[in-house]
This record gives C-alpha cells, structure tokens and sequence, in this order.
C-alpha cells in the first residue's frame, strides 16, 4: 500500500471522526494532531482550515497545543476569537494560559477578545497565572486538584471526586492532597490507599507521618526545584503552596516532561550554533540568515587556524596556499553538516518529521547549505584573491566551499534519515559518519579543483 492510498484512508477516518464526536473522544490529541499535519503536507492550508473548524470544542483546544509551531500558528489566524475562546475553556488552566500566551505572541488584539468571551472566573484566572515567570513554579501550575480537609469523612470525599470528573472533568487524579480547616497543605495520600479506607472514617483517622512527607513547592519557587524534585522523588504530580503554605494547585509530569525536553533541545542547538527558532522555520531565506551568523564564526576561526599553518609556509614544499587554505573548506563542511544534522536527529526523535514529509526536508536542508555555500564562496574568494593575489586561487577555494557545504546539507539530512531507517540511533552513529563525508569531499574537492586550475 502507497503513502497515497494510506493517505486517503486517513483522510477519510479523519472526516468520518468529524462527523461523530463521540467516536473523535477516543482518540488522543496527539493522534489527531498526526493526522491533521499529513493533512496540511497533502492537501495544503485551505483544507487544513477546513477540517480543524469542524473540531468540538472539548478537543479543539489541546489538539492546537500538540501541532508544530508552525501550523498552530496558521490555525490561531484562521480561526475566530469566539472559536478560541470555546477552546480554551475545556482545557485545564496550565494548558489554557500556554494557548492564550500562544494567541498573544501572534496577536495581542485577538487575546484580549478571546480572554473577554472567557467567564470572568476562568478570565481572571489565566491571568492570576500568566503573570508568573516561565522560571517560576507557578508557570507551570495548574489549579485544578483534588483535595480534602482532615475532619471530613473518606465517603464524603470520594462521592465529591466522582462529581468532580463527572461534571468538570478533573483528571490524572493520583492523590487527595490533605489541607486543615484554612486551606494550608498539611499531607497528600494515594488514592489507591484511599478507596481501601472505611468510608465513615474521616482522613485524620489513617494520618501518619509517611503521609506529612509530601514534598512541595512554592508558586514563586524556581523551576528548577521543581524538576530536581521530579526526578529525585519520581513524582506524577508536585502540590504548589502559595507563600504561607496555603494549597493553590498542582504541577503534573506531564509539562515537567516538556520541560526538561526543551532544555535538552536548547542545548542541542546552542552546540550546533543553530536557534531554536530554525527547526519550526519554513522559509528558505530566513533559515539561511540565522545558520550564516555561525558559519561566519566558523570561517573566521577557521581563518586564524589556517594563519598558524601559514607560519610554517617555508617548510612546504608544495603550494604553499594550498595547506593554508586546505582546513577551512572542511571545516566550514564540517559545521554546516552539523547544523543540518542536528535539526534532523531532533525531529526524527520527537516525531516531528514523517516519511511523508522526509523529501521536501531533504531538500531544504540542501537549498539552505547551497545558499550559504554561495555567500561564503564569494566571501572566501575575495579574502584569497586579495591574501595570494591570485584570481584561481580565489575560484579553486570558492568552488569547493560550495561543492562541500550541497553535500554536508544533503548527508546531514540523509545518514540521520537512513539510520532510522534501519533501526540505528541516529543520535549516536550520525556525527562519525558525517564528519568522514565532509573531510572526505571537502579534501577531494579542494585539492582536485587545485590540481586541474592551479597546477595543469
């Protein structure tokens, strides 16, 4: 069966989910985000619209969190406010204040009409938790719990968690948090340990001191406490206090996941010297902007390595410009294969590429290297022209950089591709493999383009 045929099967499910909501229930935001992004790559922007208008509502909201940047933001623009605001009111107040901060950075005016068609409780609400820091806990919170006062009784308890989720659709429930009279966190119990408990007893009852070792923290605690604690005490869900220590609401490992996910990939893309911003960017010229201020970096240190070998220019029987200039062609390779690679290796980990749209990114990452490839070609053809004074010179080196870069472009997209293919991390084996192709060419080129201008 073709990517074609299996295309339009998913088309059709997805009209036929459309049609009945209750079956569109069942399937996980993160599925139909699938399906509307091999929508969008098949049959473009216009259907995309199309389809995403006849969502519900209640998943209307957190299939936009869980599209590409790219493709939320078109469906932020397209849809209207009213729309939005519906959206936004089905989901938990963390994901509800993420999308209405994804709605103000596209556009402030329509924020504020989506935040006046909200209540004036879900309203002020979002904005209570917008005005924390995204290095703050309380960025993260979201206030929706389940939690109960020391003197009430265990039955009473889990009949008011069964109303909660039937009529608000409170979930990932792993715990009751136990507050006093005021509201200040005193413990938490697992609910599996609850529902053993004899209903007519109340919570004081079965409190122990393992149940007052709960961890917590603060709304204004720094983010990193928060991850630190996760990963120390394997949490599913953190309570957050406000300052006194009054319950306020929950972090859950879910938007713990994300983050410890996106610092991973900041740092992935400052080793490469590629901005974060580059992996959601489609367009051609824009891409080739922000990975040419690295490359510049590269070519200048690349230029005062090539200065040292020039300081033992007598020693060099051969032409002399040649062992000056050799190492810079396959640096610059080097670091523009690297960039393409990285890109690659972190989409092919997330799922943000398919076999569907492995082509067109192919050839990006090869439209990008070749245009970089011109730029700095001329720019090192001068710097050789006005160094040697010697106009082959200047061709034989600009010729390489760009015959180097198309196939550090299109191996950097390529061996992460093909690793995955066969079952290899591409993590792991793709930068060996790399660096042999850009040494390789960079050298072959280079010295065969001199062999043939400068030296027949």
């Amino acid at each position: 069966m073709g990517p074609e045929v299996e295309f339009q099967e998913e088309k059709h499910r997805l009209a036929q989910l459309l049609e009945d909501s209750k079956e569109l229930e069942h399937y996980h935001a993160s599925e139909l985000a699938r399906l509307f992004k091999e929508l969008y790559h098949e049959e473009g922007q216009e259907a995309f619209i199309r389809y995403l208008r006849q969502v519900p509502e209640e998943q209307l909201g957190e299939l936009l969190l869980e599209l590409p940047d790219h493709l939320r933001d078109e469906a932020l623009e397209a849809l209207s406010a009213r729309k939005l605001s519906e959206a936004v009111d089905e989901l938990d107040s963390d994901d509800a204040v993420d999308l209405m901060q994804e709605i103000q950075d596209l556009d402030e005016e329509k924020e504020r009409e989506v935040l006046s068609n909200l209540d004036d409780e879900d309203a002020r609400e979002i904005l209570a938790l917008s005005h924390y820091d995204e290095d703050q806990a309380g960025s993260l919170m979201q206030t929706e719990l389940f939690s109960a006062e020391l003197d009430e009784r265990v039955g009473n308890a889990i009949e008011r968690l069964r109303r909660l989720k039937r009529e608000e659709g409170l979930e990932n429930i792993h715990q009751v948090f136990l507050v006093d009279k005021f509201g200040f966190l005193v413990g938490a119990m697992p609910l599996e340990d609850v529902i053993t408990f004899d209903f007519d007893k109340t919570f004081r009852d079965y409190l122990d001191e393992s149940h007052k070792l709960v961890p917590s923290v603060k709304a204004i605690d720094p983010v990193d406490e928060v991850v630190k604690l996760f990963e120390d005490y394997d949490l599913v869900v953190l309570p957050v206090t406000d300052e006194r220590g009054k319950l306020i609401g929950r972090i859950t490992y879910d938007d713990i996941v994300d983050v410890i996910e996106e610092r991973a990939t900041d740092q992935i893309y400052k080793m490469a010297g590629v901005h974060e911003e580059t992996e959601e960017e489609r367009h051609i010229g824009v891409i080739t902007k922000k990975r040419a201020i690295w490359l510049g970096v590269n070519l200048v240190t690349a230029i005062l390595a090539s200065l040292v070998i020039g300081l033992f220019d007598e020693t060099i029987k051969a032409y002399v410009a040649l062992a000056v200039l050799m190492p810079i062609v396959a640096s610059m390779g080097g670091n523009a294969g690297t960039q393409s690679l990285t890109v690659m290796v972190r989409q092919l980990a997330l799922g943000e590429i398919d076999w569907h749209e492995a082509k067109s990114a192919v050839w990006r990452e090869v439209a990008v290297s070749l245009l970089n490839g011109l730029i700095f070609a001329v720019v090192m053809g001068v710097i050789a022209l006005l160094w040697f004074h010697d106009a082959r010179l200047g061709l034989v080196i600009g010729l390489a950089m760009v015959i180097n870069l198309i196939f550090a472009g299109l191996f950097g997209a390529l061996i992460p591709l093909g690793l995955k293919r066969v079952g290899i991390d591409p993590a792991v084996a793709s930068s060996v493999l790399l660096t042999t192709v850009t040494d390789v060419v960079g050298f072959f080129a280079f010295l065969g383009l001199a062999k043939v201008i400068l030296l027949s």
